[in-house]
């Protein structure tokens, strides 16, 4: 590998985490610990604003981006190829910001990244998605972000209606059907919900901060020991 690609290798990983450790790194570059250290201080003499020091960690600060000049052809096609799969199954709001992201992406790249990506053999016809769930799904959407509560009319499987108030902890596509997984105030505990049964939704002024044994990494936690 160059050591141009290596340093921009480098630079992508530490930006992708709070923070990173030499030794983190070494093993993901399959680098010396030492080579990591010298890369790091290369790439702070040339400007790039690396905060932390060995021992510790490395991390980008917040506001510094890089002009998506370096995709090479193959990961224009990937980044076309995800938001065509991706656009009919998003709420329209998301869809349109994808679209007009990667317009913005595809406008700067070297004319071979850019024809590469246009000519790309590979489309995802458009799959129908009620509006309703799509219009659902984006309220949830910022729902979580906002970490707001939210209360919503549910018919089960079996038509059951039943009320519940929810912390919305994260939305789940499986192919045809998109899901929300919350800690149910009703029931207190983890519940699933079909966002196609869902037959009125309102989102609460009112937030949710983390408690213990309700968090999204509790979920994850006990979905990964239900599958072990």
């Amino acid at each position: 590998m160059r050591r141009a690609d290596r340093l921009f290798q480098l630079l992508q990983l530490i930006r992708g985490r709070r923070l990173s450790t030499a030794a983190w790194l070494a093993d993901r570059m399959e680098v010396s610990v030492r080579t990591v250290y010298r890369d790091v201080a290369a790439l702070q003499a040339q400007g790039v604003p690396i905060e932390g020091e060995a021992g510790v960690g490395y991390r980008v600060a917040r506001d510094y981006s890089l002009p998506p000049l370096m995709f090479t052809p193959e990961q224009a096609q990937a980044l076309v190829a995800s938001v065509r799969i991706a656009h009919s199954r998003l709420d329209p709001a998301l869809a349109e910001q994808a679209e007009d992201a990667l317009s913005k992406i595809l406008s700067v790249l070297p004319t071979d990244s850019r024809a590469a990506a246009d000519s790309m053999p590979l489309h995802a016809p458009a799959r129908y998605m009620d509006n309703g769930v799509l219009e659902r799904l984006g309220q949830l959407r910022r729902a979580i972000e906002s970490r707001r509560l939210v209360h919503i009319d549910y018919a089960d499987v079996e038509g059951k209606p039943s009320q519940r108030t929810l912390r919305p902890l994260i939305c789940l596509f499986w192919e045809s059907v998109w899901t929300l997984s919350a800690w149910c105030e009703l029931r207190q505990d983890f519940r699933q919900f079909r966002l196609d049964r869902i037959q009125r939704l309102d989102v609460d002024a009112r937030t949710f901060r983390d408690e213990p044994g309700k968090t999204l990494a509790d979920l994850l936690r006990q979905k990964g020991r239900s599958m072990s």
